[in-house]
């Protein structure tokens, strides 16, 4: 396992073309990732994007064939009656080696919400891989009604055509685009409404040789 703290702080541009984004970013470089096989991504890039994302330092973690990338702080709050919205976009950029094919095959997420009577709290996921949108064999977001406070869990499969580095190395670009929204129009006065992402996300990759 490999603990890697990524300062999220100069900008640059990158060239995602992943369904209308801005693409004005800020990249850290991150670690190899090793699978049990002996697969290593020659180099692997977090983009972080949005006005939900955390400031200063977020983390990544590499173990086997999994991703793990940490949001702090990431959460909407409203107190009444307002309706926030936060979003943070996430950008795993992908170099894989020349012989295997390679996908993502799940992401798993965790949080919590808290939800008076009167309010509502939203979860939006969209998942996209090599410039599409990715297909999802279960519902990727969830919604939250009056009365409901604790912690969730998600866990989204995914289908996408594999990365072919059979004859080179392939540059690619996973990406999760995330919105949550807390809803406290009718929430009684003082009250709060809240949902956040409490501890990021965890990317699972499908690995073959060619």
């Amino acid at each position: 396992m490999k603990l890697v703290s990524s300062l999220i702080s100069s900008l640059t541009l990158l060239s995602l073309n992943l369904i209308g984004l801005a693409e004005a970013t800020a990249q850290t470089p991150v670690q190899t990732l090793n699978s049990t096989s002996g697969f290593k991504f020659n180099d692997i890039s977090l983009v972080l994007l949005g006005n939900g994302c955390p400031s200063g330092t977020s983390q990544a973690v590499l173990n086997g064939d999994t991703l793990s990338v940490n949001l702090p702080q990431f959460e909407a709050v409203a107190t009444s009656p307002s309706v926030v919205s936060k979003s943070c976009n996430l950008r795993v950029g992908l170099n894989v080696p020349a012989g295997y094919k390679v996908r993502p095959i799940n992401l798993n997420y965790f949080g919590s919400a808290s939800v008076p009577n009167g309010g509502s709290a939203e979860l939006n996921v969209r998942i996209l891989f090599q410039g599409k949108l990715v297909p999802i064999t279960n519902d990727p977001n969830l919604k939250f009604e009056s009365g409901f406070s604790g912690t969730w869990q998600k866990n989204a499969s995914t289908r996408p055509d594999a990365i072919n580095a059979c004859n080179g190395p392939v540059n690619s670009v996973f990406g999760v685009n995330t919105n949550l929204i807390a809803r406290a129009r009718d929430v009684a006065a003082g009250g709060q409404t809240s949902i956040r992402i409490d501890r990021g996300y965890r990317i699972k990759f499908a690995l073959a040789r060619c």
